[in-house]
């Protein structure tokens, strides 16, 4: 197993600070950045100092990290949104946030493996944590019901149709296609 990468040996606080730094300078000054974070740690007490490549890489990893980050978000937002769960998506958009989250680190850490070290299950765990919340919300029962309801008015439609051009083609009486609509609750 290799050692952890020095950023990681970071305390939280200056590794949020260092991606608040990351996202403000556009990912990039890497140099500037460097001199900053280490003179952050001296005034921590900490001995640990990390140079512009190794927060070179690190930030490219993390900028890859909120690109899909933010294109997850999009998706749900989108989705939900195109299936009227605007309200379910501002209440559930943090839980999708932690799931998108530990999808990415998950993939990630999936892509360094190579052929038979890949473990399927860790990705079967993710979509069932995703079915999860979406079950626990309503989500999933409020798409079906709106589903059902949109086939039963489908149908409904061809059957009114149907009941139309009978009566036009002379084969059932208006009054009697009347009646039949009111028996089927589309009067």
């Amino acid at each position: 197993m290799p050692p952890p990468r020095k950023v990681d040996l970071m305390p939280e606080e200056l590794r949020k600070w260092l991606q608040e730094e990351l996202k403000a300078r556009g990912f990039g000054d890497y140099i500037a950045l460097s001199e900053a974070l280490n003179f952050r740690l001296e005034e921590e007490g900490l001995e640990l100092r990390i140079g512009k490549s190794a927060l070179h890489a690190y930030g490219q990893e993390y900028s890859e990290f909120v690109k899909y980050q933010d294109e997850a978000s999009a998706w749900a937002a989108d989705w939900m949104n195109e299936n009227g769960l605007e309200e379910e998506a501002q209440r559930h958009n943090v839980l999708f946030q932690m799931v998108t989250t530990l999808a990415f680190k998950s993939m990630q850490a999936q892509m360094m493996r190579e052929g038979d070290d890949i473990d399927p299950r860790e990705l079967h765990f993710i979509g069932k944590m995703l079915k999860d919340i979406m079950a626990s919300s309503g989500i999933r029962e409020k798409v079906l019901e709106e589903d059902r309801a949109r086939i039963i008015q489908s149908e409904r439609d061809a059957m009114a149709q149907k009941l139309d051009a009978a009566v036009e083609a002379g084969d059932v009486e208006q009054d009697a296609a009347q009646r039949a609509r009111e028996i089927m609750g589309f009067a």
